[in-house]
């Protein structure tokens, strides 16, 4: 009989000052990933409702091996750490459920036919940009492209975060435009209130 490996989580900053990216050694998802905006949104995942009752947390990010937080600003880190890490801590190892099953749900969302434009621009989301911005805790998703116009949407630490414009206009958006020469503009998708 093996004993399992110590869970372990380490804290990164991300350009959000207002979120933190606690990563474990440990997947928590696989292919998906899941946006709370709100305690209201997160009924499907029993963990961010669970962290949605810490006074402080205001948005949860699920994705891969770590968990983004955003939390109230007038929290500061240095309080709140060593709580949410012993609760990702305690709720991990108790073996609950971090996402329920969502019925006719599959992947990330974003959808574009073979061989179509929409793919393009898929693929050099996925290669060049999706992992970049998962390292600053957050996702990036294809909403739709019409004339000329890519819509995505900005989830975790990207979600309010400052430099989130300047990184939509000048890096992805210069990067989808030398790649895919048809697209003319980036823009976030609003988010609803």
């Amino acid at each position: 009989m093996s004993a399992q490996p110590m869970l372990e989580i380490y804290t990164e900053y991300t350009p959000n000052p207002e979120s933190l990216k606690f990563v474990l050694n440990k997947m928590l998802l696989m292919n998906t990933n899941a946006d709370f905006k709100d305690a209201a949104a997160a009924k499907r995942s029993p963990m961010a409702e669970d962290l949605f009752k810490l006074p402080y947390v205001r948005r949860v990010f699920i994705s891969g091996n770590f968990v983004t937080i955003t939390k109230d600003p007038e929290y500061e880190w240095i309080e709140v750490v060593p709580e949410v890490k012993e609760f990702l801590k305690a709720y991990v190892q108790s073996g609950r459920e971090i996402l329920l099953p969502q019925e006719g749900s599959v992947g990330d969302g974003s959808q574009a036919e073979a061989g179509s434009l929409e793919e393009k621009i898929v693929n050099v989301l996925d290669t060049y940009v999706r992992p970049a911005v998962e390292m600053d805790g957050g996702n990036i998703q294809f909403k739709s492209f019409n004339e000329g116009v890519v819509t995505l949407m900005l989830q975790g630490s990207c979600s309010g975060c400052p430099s989130s414009t300047l990184t939509l206009k000048a890096g992805i958006e210069g990067l989808l435009q030398r790649m895919v020469p048809e697209v003319k503009e980036v823009v976030a998708e609003a988010e609803a209130a």
